[in-house]
């Protein structure tokens, strides 16, 4: 199925080049000029992914997704001309998949939302169930792309189901930043460690939610394992 992106900037030239990006590459784009309009596109539904902008007037892209991630975990890929790490940070812990930065190449753009679409997509079929991974309270189901905390669901983006799924494929095991990295962006994308840490901060706080607190450990100096804390928590 082609897959629908929404792109949202209120520079039309911007949202040209990136529509053209994306068409080419087998996706339907459509458009919205502000936060509001966004929000409009969004409640019509039948999205995939949305391109934010992040420094619009009036509703800039971080408020849109605080107000999407109430009730979605529909992808969203951020753009912005700030290149402050904070900015980059806080739009990635209120629930952003990832971060591209003006100017950007339209084919790494591409490549990022393709990664991200892939991570998020929800596959079926008779083997789905075949497909689950658990260790203790904790399971995913690769097939639906969900993850359960003692039967309670965890609303992961695709990157952070990526990140867990290689956590819990190999429990107690260290995986460092670069492992985890390739795992949820692919080898040929790079990200900054402290994304990943991002990321990490967000499955702990959805994990803790869930009553899964501590199961994700740091190891300084070399990486995040899953802890046997996934039993029953902590």
């Amino acid at each position: 199925m082609v897959k629908r992106i929404l792109v949202v900037d209120d520079e039309p030239n911007i949202r040209d080049v990136i529509c053209f990006a994306l068409d080419r590459a087998g996706m339907a784009t459509t458009t919205a000029r502000n936060g509001t309009e966004a929000m409009m596109a969004f409640h019509r539904g039948d999205l995939d992914l949305i391109v934010l902008d992040v420094g619009m007037p009036e509703m800039d892209g971080l408020e849109v997704c605080r107000r999407i991630r109430r009730t979605s975990n529909l992808p969203i890929l951020f753009l912005s001309a700030r290149d402050e790490e904070i900015d980059r940070i806080l739009g990635l812990e209120i629930g952003g998949d990832d971060y591209v930065t003006k100017p950007f190449s339209p084919r790494e753009l591409v490549a990022r939302v393709k990664t991200i679409l892939k991570r998020s997509g929800h596959g079926t079929g008779p083997d789905a169930k075949e497909n689950s991974i658990s260790a203790g309270l904790l399971r995913l189901n690769r097939g639906g792309r969900t993850a359960t905390f003692a039967d309670t669901p965890l609303a992961l983006t695709g990157l952070e189901f990526a990140i867990l799924d290689t956590l819990l494929s190999r429990p107690e095991i260290v995986f460092n930043r670069d492992q985890l990295m390739e795992a949820a962006y692919g080898a040929d994308i790079q990200v900054a460690d402290r994304t990943i840490d991002s990321h990490i901060r967000n499955i702990r706080a959805k994990l803790s939610a869930a009553g899964g607190k501590g199961i994700i450990a740091t190891v300084h100096g070399i990486g995040f394992k899953l802890t046997s804390g996934v039993e029953g928590g902590a």
